[in-house]
């Protein structure tokens, strides 16, 4: 079992999200501790309503990641997650690749087809497009990554004779989706290398725009289903399930031995990674949750 920790979400606006903690700081910090991965998610212009009524600010997820990348050496970087219908898939294909680059094969990319239809009014993109953008996206930036001429007519691009150049370290960049329904789950058998489900209560699942999630069990037969599917491509699935429970989140010296449990049963389900989301104000805050969680979990 691996850990990722996701940089602390400042909901509202009544604090700068980097209260939390300097970003090449916590991602070393991060690093030492033991954790396998650090994440950033994105929201490029969020409805203020929204914001103000729990949504969260965020950074530029490829932005932040280089910058982590450049204070660590084996940590790897996620987008949690990007929204792949918000822009040109070539241009997330060259972002993706430099980050990529740059951290030496670090990076993940971890994308949603996306549930706010005031942002995709804001960066003009079309809602009711958004699976039809996205399913392009899955076919077209591996041909980016790849570094060959190549052509493709999207719905609204036409890229004739291209290069993707420099090439990423890895190839391709391994592409994690994030959802529980089940064509997410289909997309993850037949074009991707990880899934990521949802944990959200079933009133939530609407909001989200997916699936409510059932138990473990229910997921650990989902996730051999999806591996089963993959089989035929002989690439490894990985699962990046987040861990919620407040009571960790507030104080990861309390119930170790239940929340240990219970990652216990998430790795038996077939789940490989944990994701962390940290709830913290301040960089002290930030810097003893990481050590104190890794103390005891990891």
């Amino acid at each position: 079992m691996k850990f990722i920790y996701r940089y602390p979400e400042t909901h509202g606006t009544g604090q700068d999200m980097l209260e939390a903690g300097p970003v090449d700081e916590v991602a070393v910090a991060a690093e030492a501790a033991g954790f396998a991965g650090l994440a950033f998610t994105e929201h490029p212009a969020p409805g203020a309503g929204w914001l103000e009524a729990g949504g969260h600010q965020s950074l530029d997820p490829f932005a932040a990641l280089a910058f982590a990348a450049a204070a660590t050496s084996r940590i790897r970087l996620l987008t949690y997650l990007c929204v792949l219908p918000y822009r040109n898939p070539l241009v997330t294909a060259k972002a993706a690749a430099t980050v990529d680059k740059l951290s030496g094969g670090r990076f993940i990319l971890g994308v949603g087809a996306g549930y706010l239809k005031g942002e995709f009014r804001a960066v003009g993109a079309d809602f009711d497009e958004r699976n039809q953008l996205f399913d392009e996206a899955l076919e077209v930036m591996p041909l980016h990554w790849a570094g060959e001429r190549f052509s493709y007519s999207g719905a609204h691009f036409d890229a004739r004779d291209a290069i993707g150049r420099p090439m990423p370290v890895q190839n391709p960049i391994p592409i994690w989706i994030g959802g529980n329904s089940a064509l997410t789950r289909r997309r993850v058998a037949e074009k991707a290398q990880g899934w990521m489900p949802l944990a959200v209560a079933p009133e939530q699942a609407s909001m989200v725009r997916t699936a409510p999630l059932g138990g473990v069990e229910e997921m650990a037969g989902q996730i051999a289903a999806i591996r089963q599917s993959a089989a035929v491509r002989h690439e490894p699935i990985d699962v990046l399930y987040p861990y919620m429970d407040a009571s960790l989140l507030a104080d990861p010296d309390q119930d170790v031995e239940r929340h240990r449990e219970a990652i216990g049963r998430l790795e038996e389900a077939g789940v490989t990674w944990v994701s962390i989301g940290g709830t913290s104000t301040s960089a002290k805050e930030t810097l003893g949750f990481l050590e104190r969680f890794a103390a005891n979990y990891i």
